[in-house]
This record gives structure tokens, sequence and C-alpha cells, in this order.
């Protein structure tokens, strides 16, 4: 029944043209992307065949817990530097690409640079609210690009975590023109604890499906940056409640769910210790993720640095330091469990402050150690046999986790051990999520020795 739903959605709802492009240059080339990608791999060379690209620092809100310097100087990836960078990485094999910010649509070249590749797919991360019907009629006479569109809770709770008036009816006016031109659009939200009740429900994805978006995607709230509000942080429990929801939406609702964190047995993973993915900040800096703001090379070329794109990736010893730690450590997110080695490779190789309010490593240094997306015992398999098959061949470790025991490195092991008063290598500190608000399970370790049941 999902099939055959999906199917008529694709078929009726979606302009042929877009539908083409979708398949063309996203399935079928983004496929052989991840196919060479894995080829360079049994050679030991990682270049990632999906990019993201921060375009430019600036946005018009101003959310809880974004690390990316918004209020600073604007800083952006011109079209010149852009049509380099993807034109080096077509070279290698990429088709897609993702264009993040700050806010994209406030960088003044946005349209020039999707025009320039129309054999590519993009999909532009945004909150929607600079979408006119003018510019969804540009994109859509485009036909490369897929706007994902940020949805963060109902009227009260969007202005919250937005930090502006009247967030959620700007932004429901970007998707309504994005929808009404015919655009191929996804909604995506960061849950987080004033948010999941409202938008990880069976009646939001029925909405989604009767607007008429395409595509989905729950991230999990990441407590990062200068005011990183980890109050807001899932608890163990919530985390596993929103992959068991995608895991049956995906079975029943005619709607694409993506996610980035399991293959298709459930197992956790994290796309930069394999190397599906890496990061280019607004400064042209190559990222391991967009949360670990430090690095070793640019995208730019310079007198020190003239190597190509392909190789300043597949040289870089910080960028493969910083997979061997998150592979032999854990099958989560090694930032969020295990900073303290993060700081020990970002040391070890000087790398720099990739960030305009140069805090970066002050804020790493006061990280308490915290599970993330591996919870050890409570896999959850995908019920949708099309999204096992694309995850087997298409989405997974890769083997980059083979021989490794995570047992005595990552949170879930650790962090329990605290809460039992076992002793735990890791650093200390008080408080759920290294705040003083408490949760419904043992989500980080505990200061100078005392226990703490979350």
């Amino acid at each position: 029944m999902y099939t055959l739903k999906m199917a008529k959605r694709m078929l009726l709802e979606t302009n042929k043209r877009l539908l083409w492009n979708l398949v063309w240059n996203l399935g079928v080339k983004g496929t052989m992307s991840v196919f060479a990608h894995r080829r360079r791999m049994r050679k030991g060379q990682f270049f990632p065949p999906f990019l993201y690209v921060s375009i430019i620092n600036s946005c018009n809100l101003r959310c809880q817990g974004c690390w990316v310097d918004v209020a600073h100087k604007q800083q952006t990836i011109d079209l010149t530097a852009m049509n380099k960078l993807i034109t080096e990485a077509k070279q290698a094999g990429n088709t897609f690409f993702g264009i993040v910010g700050g806010e994209p649509f406030m960088h003044p070249e946005l349209f020039e640079i999707l025009e320039a590749h129309p054999d590519c797919y993009f999909q532009v991360f945004t909150n929607g609210q600079f979408i006119t019907e003018e510019k969804a009629k540009r994109l859509f006479d485009l036909g490369n690009v897929t706007p994902l569109i940020s949805v963060e809770g109902n009227e009260i709770i969007s202005d919250e975590r937005r930090g502006r008036s009247d967030v959620y009816d700007n932004t429901l006016a970007g998707i309504d023109n994005c929808l009404k031109a015919n655009l191929m659009t996804g909604v995506c939200t960061s849950l987080c604890k004033t948010n999941i009740d409202d938008l990880l429900t069976e009646a939001w994805v029925d909405r989604l499906i009767e607007m008429g978006v395409l595509y989905t995607w729950f991230h999990i709230y990441r407590p990062m940056g200068p005011d990183a509000m980890p109050e807001l942080c899932l608890t163990q429990e919530q985390q596993r409640r929103a992959r068991e929801f995608v895991v049956e939406m995906r079975a029943k609702k005619p709607i694409v769910i993506i996610d980035a964190y399991y293959d298709g047995d459930g197992q956790a993973l994290c796309p930069a210790a394999n190397g599906i993915s890496h990061h280019i900040n607004p400064w042209g800096d190559i990222e391991p993720c967009p949360i670990v703001q430090f690095s070793k090379e640019s995208i730019h070329s310079s007198e020190d640095d003239d190597r190509t794109l392909f190789d300043k990736f597949t040289q870089s010893e910080y960028l493969a330091d910083f997979r061997t730690l998150a592979q032999e450590t854990t099958r989560g997110c090694i930032v969020l469990e295990r900073p303290e080695l993060l700081q020990q490779v970002v040391e070890k190789h000087s790398a720099k402050d990739a960030t305009a309010r140069g805090t970066a490593l002050q804020e790493l240094k006061s990280m308490v150690p915290r599970t993330s997306q591996y919870h050890p015992g409570h896999e959850i398999p995908e019920r949708n046999l099309y999204y096992r098959i694309a995850k087997k061949f298409l989405f997974n470790d890769f083997g980059v986790y083979n021989g490794h025991d995570h047992t005595n490195t990552a949170a879930p092991f650790i962090v329990n051990e605290a809460a039992d008063g076992s002793n735990s290598p890791m650093p200390t500190a008080t408080g759920c999520c290294g705040g003083s608000v408490s949760c419904d399970e043992p989500d980080v370790v505990s200061l100078g020795g005392t226990e703490k049941d979350g």
C-alpha cells in the first residue's frame, strides 16, 4: 500500500522535468558517486560523495543553540570559488551538494551558483522566509534544486526557538510559495524537548502530506556553540522514540523520511566517520562536520597550498585522524560522546579555530560527555524494504567499525557506569547534558565523583 501511494504521489504531484532531474542527477549519478567513494575507500582514499557547503554565515534569525556566527561580519563563498569547488568535486564523481548557512537565500549569488551547474542536484537548507513567489518560480525554472525548509514548532515555540516573531507564519508562507510553484519541497525539524511532542507526531506528518510536501527530515538537536542550551537536548528515551517513529512512518506514510544516523539494521553511524560527508564553512575551511569547527585545509588556493580539492581531502592527516578516532571510539557522535578525545586530535594537528568568534576550543573543553544516536541493545531495524535495500548499498558504515570494541570508550557504556557508581575515564560535570535540568535517564557523567541519576 505504501509503495503504491508513494509512487502515485511522485507521478501525479510532481513536475516530470523536475522528477527526471532528481532521478538522474541525484538518484543515478548520486548512486555512482557513492560506489566511487567505496572504491576509493579500499585504496585508503576518502573524498566524500556528499559535500555540505555553508555558503554564508549571515542569517535573519537567532536560533537557540546555533553554532554559526550569524551576527558577525558577513562572509560568503562567492560564485568563482563555488564554481571551482563544484567543478573539482564533479571530477571525483560528485553530483549532490547540500547548501547551508546561515541563511542561503541571503547569499547574493545563490541563483547564479545553482544555474552554473545544471548537471548537479542541490538541497538548500533554509528557514524559507526569503522564498517569495518569484524566487520559487526561479527555483522551478532551474529544476536542479530542492528547498528543505525548517519548522521548529508551533507559533509560540517557533518564535522562542528562532529568536524572532511571526516565524511560524512566515516559514509556512515560504513553504506555500514553493508548493504553488510545484517545487519538490521538504520540511525538516531539529527535535528538542520543546518541540518533540508537537512535531514528532503522525498528525504533523499527515499535514505535511496534505500540503504537498514530498519529504521530511527529523534531526536531533545538538547542544553546541557559545550558547549551547543543553537543557533542550533529548534524553536517551526520547531519541529512541524518534528513531521508532521514523521507522514506523516510513513503513506506512507516502512521504520520504530522511535520516543520517542509522543503517538498515538500525545500527548507529556517523556520516563523517565513514567519510560519506564532510563540511565546508563560509570561510572555505574544510571541517569533518558542521559542529566540528576546526580545520587544517581550505578550499581556497594559496602560495602555501595549491593542491587540488581532491588532494586536500585525501591527504589530510587531520581528517584521517578524526575519522580513525570516531571509528575506534563509538558508533555515535564523537563530539558529543568524547569531546576530550576530539580536543586531543585538534591539538595534535594544531587545527585552527574555524569560527569568527574564536572560542571553539574553549567551548569544546567545557563540553560534558553525553549520549548521542548510539543506543546499543536498542537497535530498531528498517521495516520498509526499500529503505533497507537503499541503505544496504548506499548508506551504512561501509565496514569502518569492523573490529572495534566500543564497550570501554562509547558514552552509552561509560555514562551508565558512572550513574551506577563505576569508575569512568571520562571528565565529569553536573546536571543533564551539562546543565542544571534533570533528565529521565543518565545521559551525562557527573562531577567530582558524585553520582547522578539523570
